[in-house]
């Protein structure tokens, strides 16, 4: 154990310092994280979630998962993200078993000056198959101290803390098939244990399997979601209620299956929009490897949720000086989408591109006199081509031209620049075309302008 820690310590410190604003979908790609839970404090967005790895033998794990510690995430932009490292590590869980890998979905939550934060373990005393502990910081990111004891009386997964505007707190927890298997209890005022006896949540549909809880609050609608194994596979669902504890009345789907092992989200307001973090696995092809994703979220005038497909774009908007990672497209044009094949960093890049295509990559904010030159990270095996960047369709205005020429392979990246030829303002859709011979002309990593 000793060496796994101190080698993801060796990574995470190694990451910690790779290019800012590389952020679309994933949000981050650096570590596997999974089941984000995104909250504000103090108009920062942080994000709490679980971290995939490779590495667990045979006796080591849950349900094929490897997930040994938390870290915590912040942004102000939503496109640079903070790693603030490992808070808690599976073996200074006071009450747990050791070397098991099961820390699974956590979450934290704001009450007075103090801040919560909840995930479930695996106990040593082998009394349930996740308990669930708590831990106290007055900052959200820690350090925490940690509860020597889990929380009396609940056992289940996913612990989902809410704060009602009365100021009473609930705890929402479980998973399972059949009637019970998603449950809430009220918090007594020191957050650390319940009141009475955890009751199960009615009115949502009980076949399939059901974990994921999530619960927030808008316009005085309780919205209580969760993740369901149905005949879609994994959906996020919904119902809504005028009491935390329900019952709810069921209103369908907010995500629809995306071809994941899994899906686990949480809901969040910030400045004024509303977002649906969730994970998905195509980073790393693997079910157990999953990475956080976001997308913005929209809501009916009747109080219900517009359903959303999940993107590659996904949320936030790069200005001067962030990477615009190009592979996360809004449109894509006479080119494809691979994985990269070298060390720089996981992640994607457009490649068999030809001429007279084009990717298009919606709201990038201009800011004036911010803008004078365009970057590129690109390579090429051939003659190359033209990189033209243009706004508001592929024949817009033209800000900025690169000539690209043969890098010396596919896989050799070179970055490559040219002085903005026109200005604009504001925020813009951005549309990279292709020029040249016939052939693939380059490929592309990311570009940014500064």
């Amino acid at each position: 154990m000793d060496f796994i820690k101190k080698k993801w310590i060796l990574i995470m410190i190694f990451f910690i310092s790779i290019p800012k604003g590389i952020a679309q979908n994933p949000l981050v790609t650096h570590m596997y994280t999974a089941d984000p839970t995104a909250r504000v404090f103090d108009d920062v967005l942080y994000i709490y979630p679980s971290h995939d790895v490779k590495g667990c033998t045979e006796n080591q794990g849950s349900n094929g998962f490897c997930m040994p510690d938390y870290h915590i995430f912040s942004t102000t932009d939503l496109i640079n993200y903070k790693d603030h490292g490992v808070k808690l590590d599976q073996n200074d869980v006071p009450w747990g078993q050791k070397d098991m890998f099961g820390m699974w979905a956590p979450d934290c939550i704001k009450k007075g000056n103090k801040y919560y934060y909840y995930y479930p373990g695996m106990p040593s005393d082998k009394s349930a198959f996740r308990r669930v502990g708590v831990g106290v910081s007055d900052s959200p990111t820690g350090p925490f101290t940690w509860e020597k004891d889990y929380i009396k009386d609940v056992q289940g997964i996913d612990p989902n803390p809410f704060i009602d505007d009365d100021g009473k707190a609930y705890l929402y927890y479980g998973g399972g098939k059949g009637t019970g298997a998603l449950k809430v209890a009220e918090l007594k005022s020191n957050m650390k244990e319940i009141k009475g006896t955890p009751k199960s949540i009615k009115g949502i549909p009980e076949d399939g399997y059901r974990e994921a809880s999530f619960m927030f609050k808008k316009n005085d609608i309780y919205y209580f979601s969760w993740a369901r194994v149905n005949q879609n596979n994994y959906e996020i669902e919904y119902g809504i209620s005028d009491n935390p504890m329900g019952p709810f009345n069921y209103q369908g789907v907010i995500m629809p299956n995306i071809g994941n092992g899994t899906n686990h989200h949480s809901i969040v307001e910030y400045k004024g929009k509303w977002y649906l973090f969730y994970h998905n696995w195509s980073l790393s092809n693997h079910n157990r490897l999953r990475s956080m994703r976001a997308d913005e979220i929209t809501f009916n005038e009747d109080g219900s949720i517009v359903p959303k497909v999940a993107t590659l774009r996904g949320i936030g908007t790069p200005k001067a000086g962030d990477l615009i990672q190009l592979d996360r497209y809004n449109d894509l044009v006479h080119a494809k989408i691979s994985l990269l094949k070298e060390q720089y960093g996981k992640g994607w890049q457009i490649d068999h591109i030809k001429a007279y295509g084009w990717v298009q990559f919606n709201s990038v904010l201009f800011e004036k006199g911010k803008q004078n030159k365009l970057t590129a990270r690109i390579s090429s095996g051939s003659n190359g081509g033209i990189l033209e960047l243009h706004t508001d369709n592929p024949k817009g205005p033209l800000l900025a031209k690169i000539e690209v020429t043969n890098t010396g392979g596919w896989d050799n990246w070179k970055e490559v620049s040219a002085s903005f030829i026109n200005q604009t303002e504001g925020v813009k859709n951005i549309f990279v075309t292709f020029k040249g011979p016939k052939g693939y002309l380059y490929n592309i990593d990311w570009i940014k302008f500064e």
